[in-house]
């Protein structure tokens, strides 16, 4: 489960001086569910996600992610969540199966169990055809699905993903659409971030709307329609959205 209770982070900037990035975020995640964080680039889904991997350490507020709090106990939290980014890098003279092996060891995992993942998350992904090519060798999208494997060796019960279609081809974007499904079947705990509507809709239980730090609305595809009297979620996001811009505080 994930528990997310007032995170806030704020960044020192020369120029524009204090900026809050997240702004006393509050949500919950149950496992079998995937919450989505809709939002425009640079609403703080980023941020927010990073905070909740103990990438980033809150300015304000905490997280509990399976029963351990993101400030107190981050090292317990990292045991059990899998982050991917569509800008995860990978070493470069590491062939792909290597990265992964390398990521599974990191986690404490026996040889025999470490080989039997190995062979499960490269046939589902279907990673066999370049598990020994070097990943400066790789396309986009089997970096991506590289990442994933890496992400996934150590089976974590809590998976966050941040923009993970971004920049791939549409069958590539199917694969990893299709593999947050079944986290979601396999009873994880799954959080996502993207700003592409169609993503949220197929996927989301349930949809937060970020936008310059705050979550601004929440609820199932169903209950935001009902709500907003909307049922494109494009024209509920603006409904929402709109007055921050006519306010100017989405600059």
């Amino acid at each position: 489960m994930i528990e997310s209770r007032g995170l806030t982070k704020l960044f020192k900037d020369k120029k524009r001086g204090e900026i809050r990035a997240v702004d006393n975020v509050s949500f919950l995640c149950k496992p079998g569910q995937i919450y989505g964080l809709l939002g425009a680039n640079g609403a703080g889904k980023t941020t927010t996600l990073r905070m909740l991997a103990t990438i980033l350490e809150p300015t304000d507020g905490t997280a509990v992610v399976c029963g351990h709090d993101v400030i107190e106990d981050p090292q317990k939290v990292r045991a059990n969540v899998g982050f991917l980014s569509a800008a995860t890098a990978l070493y470069p003279r590491l062939s792909s199966q290597e990265m992964v092996e390398y990521f599974g060891r990191l986690n404490g995992l026996d040889e025999a169990t470490l080989r039997k993942r190995i062979d499960d998350i490269f046939g589902r992904l279907d990673m066999n055809s370049f598990r020994d090519r070097r990943c400066d060798k790789l396309s986009t999208g089997m970096k991506q699905k590289t990442s994933i494997a890496r992400t996934l060796i150590h089976d974590p019960q809590v998976m966050i993903f941040d923009e993970p279609t971004l920049g791939l081809d549409i069958m590539t974007a199917r694969t990893i659409i299709d593999f947050i499904r079944e986290c979601r079947q396999r009873g994880k705990t799954v959080i996502f971030s993207t700003h592409v509507m169609s993503e949220a809709e197929k996927l989301c239980d349930t949809i937060g709307i970020i936008q310059s730090g705050k979550l601004l609305a929440e609820g199932s595809l169903a209950e935001l329609r009902e709500r907003y009297k909307e049922n494109d979620l494009e024209e509920i996001f603006v409904k929402i959205v709109a007055p921050l811009y006519t306010n100017g505080e989405a600059a």
